[in-house]
């Protein structure tokens, strides 16, 4: 489960919708994608283009390493963007977000979450419902291409913190490797193992 590539830069601080990758992100993507090293099943992508655009390049560069057999279709997925897997009411808490900049808003979620937004925990429980059930076959992958606010507060509330700061936020392409076993979910994040007991949506 990974972020996007490189995009271009918001002028106002924002990153809405709209902001295509770069050259460089495009090639990020796909040399990441030839290096995974293992048979993909599936690509996954939240329905932003820079997402999809992700996703694209990865498969892309998975086809050309061998790993899969034919360019296929990037299966786009509304729990992998806003509103979706936190938000479910974007009308009530979009205005909070664009007031308080990303960080803040996500700090003072996993304190007291807002209303028109799932807990950090449902939240969880709603990714890791999504995940399992698109578990890919033993010995090979699924890619899922999400967003920065996703991945932080996902990993914040697998690793049981209710803060985040500017060391904690996802790098571009940056990844959480996720699997399941003996009713578990297991992750990796920054080369950190963990596991959760599996509590699903």
């Amino acid at each position: 489960m990974t972020r996007h590539s490189v995009r271009e830069l918001a002028k106002n601080g924002f990153a809405d919708y709209r902001l295509p990758l770069t050259a460089e992100g495009v090639a990020m993507a796909r040399e990441w994608g030839a290096r995974l090293e293992r048979p993909v099943q599936a690509f996954y992508s939240s329905p932003v283009g820079r997402c999809v655009d992700t996703a694209t390049a990865m498969a892309e560069g998975a086809l050309e390493a061998g790993l899969i057999p034919a360019m296929p279709e990037v299966v786009t997925d509304p729990t992998l963007v806003e509103p979706g897997c936190y938000v479910e009411d974007i009308n009530r808490v979009g205005p909070t977000f664009l007031k308080m900049g990303a960080l803040s808003f996500l700090n003072q979620h996993l304190k007291t979450p807002f209303e028109g937004m799932l807990s950090p925990a449902a939240g969880r429980a709603k990714l890791a419902s999504y995940l399992y059930q698109r578990e890919p076959e033993p010995g090979s992958l699924a890619v899922h291409v999400t967003h920065d606010t996703i991945l932080a507060v996902l990993v914040a509330e697998l690793e049981g913190r209710d803060a985040i700061d500017e060391e904690h936020w996802p790098w571009m392409m940056e990844g959480l490797w996720v699997w399941f076993e003996d009713a578990r979910m297991h992750w990796v994040w920054r080369g950190h193992h963990g596991h959760r007991e599996l509590a699903l949506a």
